[in-house]
């Protein structure tokens, strides 16, 4: 259901003034990359920008890109991955135009305490969430460990929400994970974690993990609404200069969203790096590391199983509204 959360605490005139302003649809979850555009909505940023922004939320990455894709929604945050396998197909209708950040702090994999190197993974079973940021991350570290999956080490497809019950239970001997997973995980006796996305390969190189988040918008609305695009985008970095120098201050808006304690919100917004406006630049520009990064992940999703071919990810970045 779609949500102008601002909306509806205006008054009479300001209800009127709302109605005049341009509409754009934003596709979001409890996930930490929609904070800034819940944000947005609930401290007026939008709405100082003559923006009225609808919520639809939406329970899964898959579902979210189809409302793209299909004109029911103009923007959102999605998983690189998700990103770039609608790319391998050839996909044009939408481009990348921000990243809101990088959580690469609160994903991981979480072992038992005896275990104390990727090699002691060897003969133990590893639980993961299949075709998710996890589990790319779990085929790396593999690789970089010189174990298979499948034959030195099994790897075994659990949804996201029972990896804690299956690493508690001892069905599992390692989980991958990302928050709120992870924290619940790592916070069990006898579990650590033995590395986060920081080990992943390319974000030694690119500082790109195994699934950024990329703000993505429909083709036909950027070139349709350009100035309502870098409005949004002034309002939306506004929210993620708040989030990175102000995180109390954003709890209690966020809890609405995500219905977490309001210790537990904290931690997940100080979990993750935030990306000024500032910085989209040198992100998005041509000949950027992290674009750069962001093609290697293609390439990594090949030989991985995960998409048929890499596409030439640039021509799907548009910086002109920044």
């Amino acid at each position: 259901m779609a949500i102008g959360a601002a909306a509806l605490a205006l008054p009479v005139a300001g209800r009127s003034w709302a109605a005049q302003a341009e509409a754009v649809r934003y596709g979001g979850s409890a996930w930490l990359g929609h904070y800034p555009a819940w944000l947005a909505i609930q401290a007026g940023y939008f709405k100082a920008e003559n923006l009225e922004v609808g919520w639809e939320s939406f329970g899964t990455t898959s579902a979210r890109v189809s409302a793209l894709l299909s004109g029911n929604i103009d923007m959102a945050v999605t998983a690189a991955p998700a990103a770039l396998a609608v790319m391998s197909r050839g996909s044009r209708h939408f481009a990348i135009i921000g990243v809101p950040e990088n959580f690469g702090r609160v994903e991981g994999l979480i072992v038992r305490s005896q275990v104390a190197r990727l090699e002691d993974l060897k003969g133990k079973k590893v639980g993961v969430t299949f075709a998710s940021s996890a589990h790319l991350l779990v085929l790396n570290l593999l690789d970089q460990a010189g174990l298979k999956a499948g034959k030195d080490v099994t790897v075994l497809n659990v949804p996201a929400p029972e990896l804690p019950a299956a690493f508690q239970s001892g069905q599992i001997d390692a989980a991958a994970a990302w928050t709120p997973q992870f924290n619940a995980i790592r916070a069990m006796p006898d579990a650590k974690v033995l590395v986060d996305d920081t080990s992943f390969s390319l974000y030694k190189e690119y500082g790109v993990t195994p699934g950024p988040d990329v703000l993505v918008a429909r083709r036909a609305f950027l070139d349709k609404n350009p100035e309502a695009v870098k409005r949004f985008l002034k309002a939306y970095f506004r929210a993620n200069e708040q989030l990175k120098t102000q995180p109390d201050a954003t709890v209690a808006a966020l809890t609405e969203l995500t219905k977490l304690l309001a210790a537990d919100q904290l931690e997940m917004v100080k979990g993750a790096d935030w990306y000024t406006a500032a910085e989209q630049g040198a992100l998005l520009a041509p000949g950027s590391k992290y674009i750069d990064g962001l093609q290697k992940l293609a390439e990594m999703m090949v030989r991985y199983d995960q998409i048929d071919k890499a596409p030439p990810v640039r021509e799907w970045v548009d910086a002109a509204y920044l």
